[in-house]
């Protein structure tokens, strides 16, 4: 199979598509970053060199000629920014990358989409892909429920969504790398007694699922599928066990969640009327991770892809950091 994947030099993308190749797709890499896109190349990997937000996409459709499937793992992923910033990157994007699949003729379309879209400030256990979606925590999330409905209007590309939980995996600099550094820095605030629990992924089980959604038949086009790892873990363990590989001892500051929130709230007004809006020291998406339980139930993916991560946390975390490497 002839396959597109958009974020080819971010962590997904990239891990993605090394595990494509390996299995004798071929495998067109689209991304801004050149010097990521020529290691791409050393693997014998196509790589394009794009900017959905500035280039023409006729020179990428051009470039591309013809695609049987379109992965759109791409986009800005972040717990902060404007809303205009993040409709241009993952609405106005996923629309551009959607026509490219169109013109290219692919026939199948596999949108990373983020369960953000399904958080609220309340503890979730069992969330399912069906269960109506809450008001958006924030502009990040908004952008991907719009997304989704974006995508989805193009039936002839057999779409298919995926929302896969809290991404981790060698490489990785935004998840558990992000918690070290908040740990290593300041005391972390224990809510609502640290009960929260949570699902992590890792990212070859993401994969996994990616060419799963591939290999489906184009019967199945239109579905939304939850992804996860196999373990529920406590949110407090997931941050104690990364910590430890960099010789932190966390150190928790019990907070109530009300005047945790009310902080979080002030720090993103002033954030917001600073010049450049810089990210705050902490966020209300940020906060509400830590003191809510938000669990998928991952059955769906499960029964009609034969969905089955096989990555457990203490594994993957041996993954992500090697004995003796301090993150």
């Amino acid at each position: 199979m002839r396959i597109v994947v958009t974020g080819a030099t971010g962590f997904l993308g990239g891990r993605l598509c090394h595990y494509l190749k390996a299995r004798g797709h071929d495998v067109i890499g689209i991304g801004r970053d050149a010097a990521k896109g020529s290691a791409l190349q050393a693997g014998a990997i196509h790589f394009l060199r794009h900017d959905f937000a500035a280039d023409p996409v006729e020179e990428a459709v051009r470039a591309i000629g013809r695609a049987d499937a379109f992965v759109h793992a791409g986009g800005l992923s972040s717990v902060w920014g404007s809303r205009e910033t993040f409709w241009q990157m993952n609405v106005t994007g996923t629309e551009q990358v959607r026509d490219m699949a169109v013109e290219t003729g692919a026939k199948r379309f596999v949108f990373i989409s983020s369960p953000s879209v399904s958080f609220s400030f309340t503890d979730q256990i069992g969330i399912r892909e069906s269960d109506a979606l809450p008001a958006p925590v924030n502009a990040y999330a908004a952008s991907k429920a719009e997304a989704e409905k974006r995508v989805m209007i193009n039936a002839g590309l057999s779409p298919i969504i995926l929302r896969p939980r809290a991404i981790y995996g060698k490489g990785d600099v935004a998840l558990l790398p992000r918690l070290i550094r908040a740990a290593r820095t300041r005391p972390l605030p224990l809510m609502r007694k640290g009960a929260a629990v949570t699902q992590l992924t890792h990212v070859d089980d993401v994969c996994a699922a990616i060419l799963l959604a591939l290999d489906a038949p184009l019967t199945l086009g239109g579905r939304i599928y939850n992804i996860a790892g196999p373990d529920v873990l406590n949110v407090c363990d997931i941050i104690g066990a990364a910590a430890a590989r960099a010789r932190i001892e966390v150190r928790w500051r019990k907070v109530p969640w009300r005047l945790a929130r009310a902080f979080a709230a002030l720090a993103e007004w002033r954030a917001g009327l600073s010049p450049g809006a810089p990210e705050p020291p902490v966020t209300l998406y940020g906060l509400g991770i830590l003191a809510f339980s938000h669990v998928l139930d991952i059955s769906a993916a499960r029964r009609t892809l034969g969905y089955e991560p096989k990555v457990h946390f203490i594994e993957g975390l041996n993954e992500t950091f090697r004995p003796g490497e301090v993150p």
